[in-house]
């Protein structure tokens, strides 16, 4: 959805959406803007009046949703004077019962009063445009609400705070210095002014291009504790893989019985693995021939989840020596040594010699997921598996693909300018610094376009 509003508009007018999850037994209404004291001051009576005496003081009060209405309902409603506020404008806040229809009346007779509803992410907008936050902390609000685990959590936490921001501004205001340095040179050529001899320009233009090539090397972290891991839980029909989706969610999700085929279809669930997130899709079993044309629908469907998956749980029947011989040789038939597999071997509480099991030449695990019993273990395997794959674990910052793209064309940026100060190409060096900055203040925010803040803003909800 794409924004229609200049941002002129997001200064001046007034604004109003439910800002919490409906259904829940309390409701947060939030209004901003200019005339969000009046528009509050409209459907609000029976308690002390809203004003800026006494902002920033939570009000027992009631609202009334229709004209003339002299009971109303019970409301608590805190005014916020700008510039201290989410938004940085004039905020109301309303907090009522909850519910499917009671917010809903309520903001209906807010929009009544010439306020109208907010667009997905404004909220947050506004209090850009208004200075309250830069671009990768607004960024950081959405990365917040949908955080599927705690280090997802932590890393929009951090990026919050200004981590990534601050890191940016700061080089970029180092740059401008040199800028000015090479720009001098352009605009006074015949005076003999204390320059910078131009390897004392480089070194700063390599300093920031080492900071950008670290926060780039980040992107695989971030991408992996933002959106997490897909995980694809195959094998055979009858090896477990049911019984191991259930042990690693911790409770029954899926349906278990001793019969070969009862998954028929792909179950999804999202889960953290030590910090981790993960999209786990447990499948049906896959075998070469089947005459029942459902379990066909779901093999199919089986290989489409395999063929996406990032990493693959491939379950082995290892109750005993025959079984994991077998299960084995259909592991290799099936699958042509993916770098992505973990080999799961399952079922050794029926395994009396668990220790001479073959060598699956891959990534491994011995588990029972009926027992638990090498869970813990399986976990360890792919903890190291996706750090492996995606660079260091811990990191100081860990930055957006949007954040990288952006660094990576500044460094390039940086690079042409080193080249053009060796050889003395002043204007040259210059239009290279100038476009390393435009694309560090892209990430800031500083020279957003606003067609960048629309496709960043239409990602978060209404309410934020």
């Amino acid at each position: 959805m794409q924004n229609s509003h200049s941002v002129a508009s997001f200064r001046n007018d007034t604004i109003a959406a439910l800002c919490t999850a409906p259904g829940g037994a309390l409701a947060i209404i939030r209004i901003s803007g200019p005339g969000a004291l009046r528009a509050a001051s409209a459907v609000w009576h029976g308690g002390r009046s809203l004003s800026e005496e006494n902002d920033r003081v939570m009000h027992l009060g009631r609202v009334r949703t229709q004209p003339g209405d002299d009971c109303g309902e019970p409301c608590l409603a805190v005014y916020m004077k700008g510039p201290r506020s989410y938004t940085g404008e004039d905020v109301v806040e309303l907090h009522c019962h909850g519910g499917a229809f009671a917010p809903k009346r309520l903001l209906a007779a807010v929009f009544a009063s010439g306020v109208r509803p907010a667009e997905p992410g404004e909220f947050t907008r506004r209090a850009f445009l208004n200075g309250k936050m830069d671009l990768t902390q607004a960024e950081a609000v959405a990365d917040l609400i949908q955080a599927k685990s705690e280090s997802a959590a932590r890393l929009a936490e951090r990026q919050m705070s200004g981590l990534i921001g601050g890191k940016v501004r700061a080089e970029r205001e180092k740059l401008l210095h040199v800028l000015a340095e090479v720009e001098s040179r352009l605009d006074f050529p015949e005076e003999d002014l204390d320059w910078l001899p131009p390897a004392a320009l480089n070194a700063a233009v390599e300093e920031c291009m080492n900071l950008l090539e670290r926060m780039i090397r980040t992107r695989g972290n971030g991408a992996l504790l933002r959106d997490g891991v897909r995980v694809v839980i195959a094998g055979r029909p009858n090896s477990g893989k049911s019984s191991l989706l259930n042990a690693l969610l911790g409770y029954d999700r899926a349906i278990v019985t001793p019969m070969p085929g009862t998954t028929r279809d792909t179950l999804e669930e999202y889960a953290s693995f030590r910090g981790i997130p993960v999209h786990l899709t447990d499948t049906a079993g896959l075998r070469e021939a089947s005459d029942d044309p459902i379990e066909v629908m779901g093999i199919a469907r089986s290989r489409d989840s395999m063929r996406s998956a990032e990493l693959i749980f491939w379950v082995m029947d290892a109750s005993s020596a025959s079984e994991a011989e077998a299960a084995l040789n259909d592991m290799k038939s099936q699958l042509s040594g993916p770098a992505n597999l973990i080999a799961v071997w399952n079922k050794l509480d029926l395994n009396p010699a668990p220790g001479k099991l073959p060598d699956a030449a891959v990534p491994s695990a011995r588990i029972s997921a009926l027992t638990g019993e090498g869970i813990d273990g399986l976990l360890d395997v792919f903890e190291n598996l996706v750090w492996d794959r995606s660079g260091s674990s811990d990191s100081e910052c860990e930055v957006s693909a949007r954040h990288a793209e952006l660094l990576e064309s500044a460094r390039a940026d940086l690079k042409q300018a080193s080249l053009e100060i060796t050889g003395e190409f002043w204007e040259l060096a210059a239009s290279c610094l100038r476009s390393a900055l435009s694309a560090l203040g892209a990430v800031t925010g500083e020279e957003a376009n606003p067609d960048m803040l629309d496709e960043i803003f239409s990602r978060f909800c209404i309410g934020k």
